[in-house]
């Protein structure tokens, strides 16, 4: 795992974040540096999946990365007849996604499409990912996004969304900022490269409030919707169909 010094430079611009080769080959560590809660996120997707994948059926893990929550889903499924699909749009971590599912042993066939998720079909799933995803994606098309896969979904499916989200009241959305900076600061980031990374995803990652991302869901067709998992101003929602 490659150390994450993207931002650690102060000569230029940073520039808006990107899924770049560069990003792709320091991302395991980027995201358990900035990430508060994410390991027990990807530990609990492959618990879920046990619990609620059906046989013969579809699994979507939409805006893969590098394959950790299909990895998840993989280890996890104990349903027959079960295929998994990844989907993300940045050519550098596909390659390295199939990499790395192309050495694991587990059973579950897997495929990574290069793709915008906004074009992917869902169809006969029975669980999909979406793990830090929907904030990339155009507030204008997160709800029929959403739609397509409640509409994708088996009764009884399961919808797993983890995101970044924004607080209703500013002194505690302040306050969530700063514990989430310390947080950065206890695993080495710089005041430096935090500030960079900041402006970097000024305007690329769009956060809502939890109480958007329920109605949301609810109006997709989704009948009981929670967070289950928090750190900080980091959730992850369960949606069943």
């Amino acid at each position: 795992m490659e150390h994450d010094q993207i931002y650690a430079g102060d000569d230029t611009d940073p520039g808006p974040f990107e899924f770049s080769a560069a990003v792709a080959r320091v991302f395991p560590d980027m995201l358990r540096r900035s990430i508060p809660g994410y390991a027990a996120s990807i530990q609990a997707i492959g618990s879920l999946a046990h619990r609620y994948v059906q046989p013969d059926t579809r699994c979507y893990d939409l805006g893969c990365s590098l394959g950790a929550a299909t990895l998840a889903m993989r280890r996890g499924i104990a349903a027959t007849g079960c295929r998994i699909i990844g989907v993300d749009n940045a050519p550098a971590m596909v390659t390295r996604a199939r990499e790395l599912i192309e050495q694991d042993d587990a059973r579950v066939p897997v495929d990574v499409i290069c793709s915008d998720i906004r074009d992917t079909e869902i169809s006969n799933a029975s669980m999909v990912v979406m793990n830090y995803t929907l904030q990339f994606i155009d507030p204008d098309d997160r709800q029929s996004l959403l739609d397509r896969i409640a509409a994708g979904l088996q009764p009884g499916g399961l919808f797993v969304l983890s995101e970044k989200v924004r607080h209703p009241d500013p002194a505690v959305e302040t306050m969530l900022i700063e514990l989430h900076h310390e947080f950065k600061r206890r695993h080495h980031y710089s005041e430096l490269e935090i500030s960079r990374k900041r402006q970097a995803l000024e305007n690329v990652l769009i956060p809502d409030e939890i109480d958007t991302h329920e109605t949301r869901l609810r109006q997709a067709g989704f009948s009981h919707v929670g967070v289950w998992l928090r750190y900080f101003n980091f959730v992850s929602l369960v949606a069943i169909r």
